[in-house]
């Protein structure tokens, strides 16, 4: 029987986690995800292999990540945007060594050390990988407390699925924010076979070798080549969207997380001055949900994208429309929210010099 709690966003990561069968957490306080990190020194010492320890760094947390990773169990990170950039070469390396994890970005502003309010500027570290290489991670971006929750089991199992690392990138808006969640019953995740992973062989088997170094070059271009089909089938089976009153929008607004719900009660507004609009709230933001958007390029006069950073994800947007109609950005930085006035303001902008 699932449990119904006021929960806040960050401890909402937590406990799904651990019910996810996530028994080993390694992280570094930092605001404003530090609640992650609290709730996991509570819980894990009272769950039957629960591991919790506060590394010396973010470094050292994204490299003991590395190890349990390699062992084949569940295993996760949490940090604030300064502290997620300390481990990119970490996670670059679970990347090249193809191992699941989850790694937790509650965005702060920035760049440098910025301030504790929440922000999107971290959408390009996310979404082109962030570290050295050629490389993805899974990006999936919640809306609600609900789905800070569901995503980080969702994220852990495509992890598994994909042996691709996986991020959970929300704000500290939706970090802090306290709402009702439904969580589910626990899952045992111990006894799933990894038949990659670094357990021993007890003499049934070859050694299985973690690795991301290849000294012939013809071997890690042939690496690279099979990692970039796992991806391509990512973006053909994975990609999660919502669409908001497109059936016959003339204007489409798109944005995620916060900003997501603002622009929300934006679009409800500008319906009710008559202006056809609707929205697209990407959820996984790679793979971008890019058919969704080509999909609608030929209906729409235009696209808005609403988000917390000088301008980002509107570069996807772009390229997802082909660039075949105009796309304006409506956008506040530095730990400012967008209102739904200011969208709402943006929207009758476009919807007037579209006509």
């Amino acid at each position: 029987m699932a449990d119904k709690v006021l929960m806040k966003g960050n401890e909402a990561i937590a406990e799904a986690a651990i019910r996810a069968g996530c028994r080993h957490y390694f992280g570094y306080p930092i605001t404003p995800q530090t609640e992650v990190a609290a709730y996991m020194a509570k819980r894990m010492p009272k769950i039957e292999g629960g591991v919790f320890l506060q590394a010396e760094s973010e470094i050292s947390a994204i490299n003991m990540v590395y190890g349990v990773a390699g062992a084949g169990f569940r295993v996760m990170t949490s940090s604030s945007s300064p502290g997620i950039s300390l481990k990119q070469e970490g996670i670059s390396y679970l990347a090249g060594s193809d191992l699941p994890a989850l790694i937790v970005n509650v965005q702060r502003g920035g760049p440098g050390l910025g301030g504790i309010q929440p922000s999107q500027s971290d959408y390009f570290q996310a979404t082109r990988g962030g570290g050295h290489g050629d490389y993805h991670l899974i990006v999936l971006a919640p809306a609600s407390v609900q789905e800070m929750a569901d995503l980080t089991i969702k994220a852990f199992d495509l992890s598994d699925k994909y042996r691709v690392p996986a991020m959970l990138l929300a704000d500290g808006t939706m970090g802090q924010m306290m709402e009702p969640v439904e969580l589910p019953d626990s899952v045992d995740t111990l006894k799933v076979e990894k038949p990659w992973a670094v357990t021993g062989t007890q003499k049934k088997r070859e050694h299985n070798i973690v690795n991301s170094l290849y000294l012939a070059p013809e071997k890690l271009e042939q690496t690279n080549l099979e990692r970039f089909e796992r991806y391509k089938a990512i973006e053909e089976n994975e990609a999660l969207y919502e669409e908001f009153m497109m059936e016959d929008a003339e204007y489409c607004v798109v944005a995620y997380g916060i900003t997501a719900r603002v622009s929300k009660n934006a679009v409800i507004a500008a319906r009710e001055q008559g202006i056809r609009v609707g929205m697209i709230r990407p959820i996984t933001l790679w793979p971008f949900p890019k058919k969704a958007i080509a999909d609608v390029t030929d209906k729409v006069k235009a696209f808005i994208s609403v988000e917390l950073s000088m301008g980002q994800m509107i570069e996807d947007v772009k390229l997802a429309s082909s660039c075949k109609k105009p796309v304006y950005l409506c956008s506040r930085v530095g730990g400012v929210i967008t209102t739904p006035e200011q969208v709402l303001e943006t929207i009758k902008k476009t919807a007037g010099g579209n006509e």
